[in-house]
């Protein structure tokens, strides 16, 4: 086992997650990293920033059925490839809406309006869809309520039993649409060219498959980590990692066994350099918001900087050596792109990147 530094750790994130070396496509950035952070869609265009150069190559990826967003793991929304919807929902749906039911119940959504929703979903998003307040208007009219938080919770429920999903866009928004009728749809009309067929696994298979997936595109990572990015249990995680050993390579920071791709270290060795360099991170980006520890990333006085109140709304963090020395948020000021507040001094080669930084991000 070799020894890993913290920001050791940090910086090989950065050639893992892909924000060094770049996948060539969005498809396939977003299937190696599986589930991308995606609260809302002009977040997700900036989380899938390692290719997306421009909002252009996220709609355009929306709109072939590439990707989708919904809710596949801990009640969040992620942007993640179409194929691998259906079989990460098969591991983690059931217990997300356990853990959601009584909520449900507070609201008065009962079996009855579920089912009631259900149908009315199936009959209105058949085609090209609705916008998430076309939906929500729908429901109104066929007598079902919205209000107070019940039209999101009819949105997710039925998301989370694989009904329907965020596909195509439309505007600033995208169209929700039926899970299966779209992603099958993308395959009739031959837009599966960078895209395997959508996958079946039993729950042992996609256990391994899932952690195997979050190690190599996420690591160095703890079973901690993945466990809390997944919500599966560490019995059955670490059942999983006992036959993936082999596949993997481990190694230790500060007494925590993490775990990572066999190749990382040699690929880091090669672009040390790199990740030394100034990044604009989005509000919600895998590097803050993928592990339970954000050590490498965020001390906890930092971290209260970056999520003020701990109300889950996430400031953009400026990393550099694969830490944060600040957030950011875009200006107002005519030909200042963004505005930093660096937690203390603002590092020179930081502070000299910003603009640069600041052209680079999708417009």
């Amino acid at each position: 086992m070799t020894n890993l530094s913290s920001e050791q750790v940090a910086r090989m994130r950065l050639v893992s997650q892909g924000l060094v070396d770049p996948l060539p496509t969005v498809a396939e950035a977003t299937r190696w990293l599986t589930c991308t952070q995606g609260q809302d869609y002009p977040g997700s265009t900036l989380a899938l920033r390692s290719v997306a150069r421009s909002t252009a190559a996220v709609r355009e990826a929306y709109d072939a059925g590439r990707i989708v967003r919904s809710w596949p793991m801990r009640g969040t929304l992620f942007a993640v490839a179409a194929e691998d919807l259906g079989w990460i929902l098969d591991l983690t749906a059931a217990q997300t809406l356990k853990a959601s039911e009584r909520r449900r119940e507070e609201l008065g959504l009962d079996a009855g309006v579920l089912d009631r929703a259900e149908s009315v979903a199936l009959q209105a998003l058949a085609g090209p869809g609705l916008t998430r307040s076309e939906l929500l208007d729908r429901f109104t009219v066929e007598g079902l309520s919205v209000d107070e938080g019940r039209g999101y919770h009819l949105i997710f429920f039925l998301a989370l039993r694989g009904v329907l999903c965020f596909g195509p866009t439309e505007g600033r928004e995208q169209r929700i649409v039926l899970a299966t009728e779209w992603i099958a749809s993308g395959e009739a009309a031959g837009r599966m060219r960078d895209r395997t067929p959508r996958r079946k696994l039993d729950r042992e298979d996609g256990v391994r498959e899932l952690l195997l997936r979050y190690l190599r595109s996420h690591g160095p990572a703890t079973v901690e980590d993945f466990c809390w990015w997944s919500k599966i249990g560490k019995i059955q995680t670490r059942a999983a990692l006992a036959d993936l050993r082999p596949d993997l390579l481990s190694a230790d920071v500060d007494g925590r066994e993490h775990w990572m791709s066999p190749d990382l270290p040699d690929r880091h060795a090669e672009r040390t350099r790199a990740t030394a360099a100034p990044i604009l991170l989005p509000g919600f980006d895998e590097i803050v918001l993928g592990y339970q520890d954000r050590s490498a990333v965020l001390t906890r006085d930092e971290e209260a900087l970056v999520v003020p109140g701990r109300n889950g709304v996430f400031k953009g963090t400026v990393l550099h050596r694969g830490h944060a020395v600040g957030t950011w948020k875009k200006s107002t000021r005519r030909g200042q792109p963004v505005e930093v507040t660096a937690f203390g001094e603002l590092p020179g080669p930081v502070a000299r990147a910003v603009p640069r930084l600041s052209d680079a991000l999708p417009a």
